[in-house]
C-alpha cells in the first residue's frame, strides 16, 4: 500500500487538468512519501483520455499517474470510484480547478500521520477570480469552497453541519470504508440538477463512526473561479441547490425521535429567515446578487424537508 493517493474527479476537464498536473508534479518534500495520481473521468465527452497519455509519457516513474473511468456521472460516484482504485492509506481529494500549493502533498501525509483520529481533514482554500467578485461576496464565499478558518489547526463542528468543502479533502481510507456507504443520498451537482452536500454527507457519516473532522492551515489549495461561476445564472441555482440539501444533512446523524422536528424546525426557521431577508433588503431582494443568493438558499433550505420525499419517491 502506498501513503497517498491524490485523486482529481473530472467532467470535461480536459483543458484545466493540465495545471492541475503541473502542479502535482512539482510537489517538494516528497522523497520519503509513496504516493500516486488517479484521474478520474466521469464520462466525458472531451479528449481528457488523450491528456492523461500525454502525461503519463513524460510523468516521473516514482510516482504512478493513472486513468480511470466512472460512468455514472455525479461527484460523489467518482469519488467513492478513487477510493476504490486508490492504493494509498490515505485519499486526497483535488477537483479539477484546484491548484495545489507545492508542499501540499507532503503537508497532507504529515498531518494524518501526526492525527491517528482524524477521519478527513482540509486546509486553506484561496480564491482564485477571473473577474473581481462582486460586494460583499465574502458573505457567500464559503459557498463556492473558498475557505480561510485561521493559523492554527482545530477539529470542525460536525453536529452544526459546520464542514470543510470536498475540495482539498483528505480522507483516511480506513475510515471511509468502514463509515461510508457506498451510494450516497446525495450525489452532487449533474447538469442542471444544482444540488449539492455530497462531501458533508460522507463527512457525517464518519463522524457518525467516531472519527474526527479537522482544519490544516499547512495545506493550501487555489480554487480557480471563472466569470460564470459569478453570475446570476450560475450562483442563484447554486444557492437554492445547497439549501436542498440542508434537511437530508440534518437527519445522518438524528435519532428517529428527532426527526419530526428537525423537518419541522427547518421549515420553521427557514420561513423566518426569509422574512428578515425581506424587511432588511426590502426591494433589493432580487436586484441585489448576494441577497438574491440569499434567499434562494434559504428558499432551498425551506423545501428541503420535502425534497426528502420527493427523491424518495423518484427512486422507487
Amino acid at each position: 500500500m502506498l501513503d497517498l493517493t491524490v485523486a482529481i474527479p473530472t467532467y470535461n476537464g480536459a483543458d484545466r487538468l493540465p495545471l492541475i498536473l503541473e502542479k502535482l508534479r512539482s510537489q517538494i518534500n516528497t522523497e520519503n512519501i509513496s504516493w500516486e495520481v488517479i484521474v478520474v473521468d466521469n464520462n466525458s465527452s472531451d479528449n481528457i483520455t488523450e491528456v492523461v497519455k500525454n502525461y503519463q509519457a513524460k510523468w516521473p516513474e516514482n510516482i504512478p499517474l493513472r486513468y480511470c473511468f466512472e460512468a455514472e456521472q455525479g461527484l460523489a460516484f467518482a469519488r467513492q470510484r478513487a477510493i476504490e482504485e486508490s492504493k494509498g492509506y490515505f485519499v486526497g481529494f483535488l477537483d479539477d480547478d484546484n491548484l495545489a500549493e507545492a508542499d501540499w502533498v507532503a503537508a497532507a501525509f504529515k498531518f494524518g500521520q501526526e492525527h491517528q483520529k482524524a477521519g478527513a481533514y482540509n486546509g486553506k482554500i484561496i480564491g482564485n477570480f477571473e473577474v473581481n467578485p462582486p460586494e460583499n461576496f465574502n458573505k457567500i464565499k464559503p459557498y463556492l469552497a473558498i475557505r480561510e478558518h485561521g493559523s492554527q489547526p482545530h477539529l470542525f463542528e460536525p453536529e452544526k453541519l459546520r464542514l470543510p468543502p470536498g475540495a482539498g479533502l483528505v480522507i483516511r481510507k480506513q475510515a471511509w470504508f468502514e463509515c461510508v456507504p457506498s451510494r450516497l443520498a446525495l450525489t452532487g451537482r449533474v447538469g442542471k440538477v444544482m444540488v449539492a452536500g455530497e462531501d458533508y454527507e460522507a463527512l457525517l457519516y464518519l463522524h457518525k463512526g467516531g472519527w474526527e473532522i479537522w482544519y490544516n492551515p499547512a495545506m493550501c489549495i487555489y480554487h480557480k473561479i471563472p466569470k460564470k461561476r459569478l453570475e446570476r445564472d450560475y450562483l442563484l441555482p447554486l444557492g437554492k441547490g445547497i439549501g436542498l440539501a440542508t434537511c437530508q444533512l440534518r437527519m445522518v446523524n438524528a435519532k428517529n425521535w428527532q426527526k419530526p422536528w428537525i423537518f419541522t424546525r427547518t421549515i420553521l426557521g427557514n420561513l423566518r429567515r426569509i422574512t428578515q431577508l425581506f424587511i432588511k433588503y426590502r426591494g433589493q431582494v432580487k436586484t441585489n446578487l448576494i441577497s438574491a443568493f440569499e434567499l434562494e438558499y434559504f428558499w432551498g433550505s425551506l423545501l428541503s424537508p420535502f425534497y426528502i420525499f420527493y427523491k424518495l419517491g423518484k427512486n422507487k
